[in-house]
């Protein structure tokens, strides 16, 4: 799948990090070693087990130069 800006916007407010990774084309493993480290290039919110990025923040990131 491509990532538009508007397909990523399409997601609600936040999405799972799998999504993210997929986004940012890292792998799925690396995405939850970068978040576990506190490493991960966007803001990840822990949720019990689970870990969801707010879509804004992905936002951001893709539109910075």
């Amino acid at each position: 799948m491509v990532w538009t800006h508007e397909a990523v916007r399409a997601l609600g407010m936040t999405t799972d990090i799998e999504t993210v990774a997929s986004i940012l084309g890292i792998g799925r493993t690396k995405a939850y070693e970068l978040a576990k480290s506190g490493n991960f290039p966007v803001k990840v919110l822990r949720i019990g087990h689970r870990y969801v990025v707010p879509v804004p923040a992905l936002l951001q990131l893709l539109s910075a130069p």
